[in-house]
């Protein structure tokens, strides 16, 4: 997984915090977490094409959560940045064992694939079923001030 999902999801909990709603601006954002700038704006150009923030152009612009948070998965961020596609990727190499069948459907009677597969289902039914909200709820219980320190760092950092 990239860095750009770990990213992503600080962001997005940061834009939980502004609690306006107005547009941070992505030089902000990066500044934030001394991210680079560019880099942290294609992340933040796959969530809006995900539906996940939306930006807002001009001098006051910026970027802004497009939903609320619980309506907001880990799953959703993660999917944004790293695509729908399985982590684990079955090539049947068994088809050329020396006992192997070329007919055979190996992705779906291999043992590791099967045991792949159930692994990436657990991880993902575990992240589309933690909201934002419920993230930004725990760092709040166990970071008492996070909200204000965040709001004011960020107010400090828009351009």
């Amino acid at each position: 997984m990239s860095e750009g999902v770990e990213w992503a999801l600080h962001t997005c909990l940061n834009l939980t915090w502004i609690d306006d709603g107005a547009p941070v601006p992505a030089a902000a954002l990066a500044a934030y977490f001394k991210l680079p700038p560019a880099y942290l704006n294609k992340q933040l150009q796959a969530l809006v094409r995900a539906g996940i923030v939306s930006s807002v152009p001009g001098p006051r612009g910026g970027f802004q959560l497009a939903r609320a948070p619980r309506d907001i998965s880990v799953l959703d961020v993660v999917v944004a940045i790293e695509g729908a596609e399985e982590a684990f990727r079955c090539t049947e190499i068994l088809r050329d064992a020396p006992d192997g069948e070329p007919e055979a459907d190996y992705r779906a009677t291999c043992v590791i694939s099967q045991v792949m597969r159930k692994a990436e289902l657990a991880w993902r039914r575990e992240l589309a079923g933690r909201s934002l909200a419920e993230v930004k709820a725990t760092v709040e219980a166990q970071v008492p001030g996070v909200a204000e320190r965040t709001r004011r760092g960020l107010r400090n950092r828009r351009v």
